[in-house]
């Protein structure tokens, strides 16, 4: 499998039980590791070593919000001892958003929008 560690990037407790269930659903076994903010995502790769293989990641949260993130992931990818693809999964369909995410290309992969479903959740791992 592609991605065997995943950072769920996202501070709705909701998407959190939905994500869950469709990494069931599709029979994902995967090792996950579910953040409220950006900056408890960044604290765990930085102070925890913990490196994921993908990060599932909002944009709107609170502390640190997925721009932040973006900002402090593209100081330290480099440094990483791995890759790690981020997918942003938003429920803004702001057109202001989705060129901003072009302004990361470098650090993510694709922008989705929520609600995922199997078969997106699918396509990200395929």
């Amino acid at each position: 499998m592609k991605y065997s560690t995943v950072f769920i990037v996202d501070d709705d407790i909701v998407f959190h039980f939905i994500i869950k269930k469709l990494f069931v659903r599709s029979n994902l076994n995967v090792q996950t590791n579910y953040f409220f903010n950006g900056l408890e995502a960044i604290e765990a790769i930085k102070n925890d070593n913990i490196i994921p293989d993908l990060i599932l990641l909002d944009i709107n949260m609170p502390i640190y919000d997925g721009w932040q993130f973006l900002e402090e992931f593209r100081k330290i990818k480099n440094d990483l001892s791995k890759n790690t693809d981020v997918f942003l999964i938003s429920s803004s369909d702001d057109i202001s958003d989705i060129n901003k995410a072009a302004f990361y290309k470098e650090e993510v992969k694709r922008y989705c929008n929520k609600p995922l479903s199997i078969k997106e959740l699918q396509e990200i791992f395929n």
